[in-house]
């Protein structure tokens, strides 16, 4: 009787943990006391520890010089990461310390935050177009029969995502020529900043219909001014976020926020987790590519709200912390 033929053995998987096993990786974002850091650090946590890799982060708690002592110390170390993900706090910052990681063999990846370098990968929003978003939102929020006057609470005059935004909320704006912005200031990321400058803007503008918020780690300001003001049904507050429930959904549901753009975070830490295990198997110098992954995103209202419109940061750790 004929036997059946012996199936051949898959090489794949051998070559698979052959090209990631006890590979480092290093995360270095602006700080992580904040939900999109958290998130991301839970997510390829969990990655990295099922490939056989090793995973760690560095807090710059919001310090540009901390940031750049810390990626100094990665690239110095005896244990050199194999990937470096790095949110770059501006454009030209860490620049030359990245490129300085590539010589050294080592994979960078950007993520969220775009600068001047030539990344293995950026991953992250497209921030133009997310500006464009926020203002069709705003314009749509504040509706034809408004003031139609719009104040900007940007970021800052450095940072990729604020110069950006700015740049695609100009865009959608210059198609609706009625809608007129009366003041943008900058917050510097604070939310205290943000309250004090919005106080001056709904004092000078009474009748403002709508306000864009670069952030809502400060927009939580802003929205404390409206309400200060009274103007919580006058004033149709737009901003952006990482889609965390408590900061952004249940902040759409109760009303403090009338629409907010956001990432769909679960699905950009898989991007970073799909292109770290592309590159450790591509055999690829460091450098050599510069691919763009952008993140799928939409401007997300009361009218538009599902139960699975955001992650929880709770949820998420504590699934990390049982595994």
């Amino acid at each position: 009787m004929a036997t059946a033929p012996q199936a051949a053995e898959d090489p794949a998987p051998a070559t698979y943990a052959a090209a990631l096993k006890d590979k480092r990786i290093v995360l270095v974002p602006m700080a992580m006391g904040f939900d999109l850091a958290q998130g991301w650090a839970a997510i390829l946590q969990r990655e990295v520890d099922a490939f056989g890799g090793v995973f760690e982060t560095r807090d710059p708690n919001w310090s540009v010089e901390a940031g750049a002592q810390a990626i100094t110390e990665v690239i110095s170390s005896d244990t050199k990461p194999n990937v470096l993900i790095v949110m770059s706090p501006d454009l030209n910052s860490y620049s030359k310390l990245m490129k300085r990681a590539q010589s050294e063999g080592i994979y960078v990846i950007l993520i969220d935050n775009p600068a001047n370098f030539a990344a293995d990968a950026y991953v992250g929003s497209d921030w133009t177009h997310l500006g464009r978003l926020e203002a069709e939102a705003v314009v749509k929020g504040c509706g034809p029969n408004s003031s139609k006057k719009i104040g900007l609470v940007q970021g800052d005059q450095v940072n990729a995502t604020s110069l950006y935004q700015y740049a695609g909320i100009m865009e959608v704006l210059a198609k609706n020529p009625d809608f007129q912005v009366v003041a943008k200031p900058d917050s510097n990321w604070d939310a205290t900043t943000s309250r004090n400058v919005t106080t001056t803007m709904l004092q000078q503008n009474p009748d403002i219909c709508g306000i864009i918020d670069f952030w809502d780690g400060d927009a939580t300001g802003a929205a404390a001014a409206i309400r200060d003001a009274g103007k919580q049904d006058q004033v149709f507050l737009v901003t952006t976020g990482g889609g965390e429930k408590t900061a952004d959904c249940d902040r759409i549901a109760d009303g403090t926020y009338g629409a907010v753009v956001m990432t769909e975070l679960a699905q950009e830490t898989h991007n970073m987790v799909a292109i770290i295990k592309y590159l450790l198997q591509s055999g690829q110098a460091p450098g050599t590519a510069s691919p763009y992954i952008y993140t799928l995103m939409k401007a997300t209202t009361k009218e538009n709200l599902r139960p699975d419109s955001c992650w929880d940061l709770k949820a998420l750790q504590a699934e990390a912390a049982a595994k």
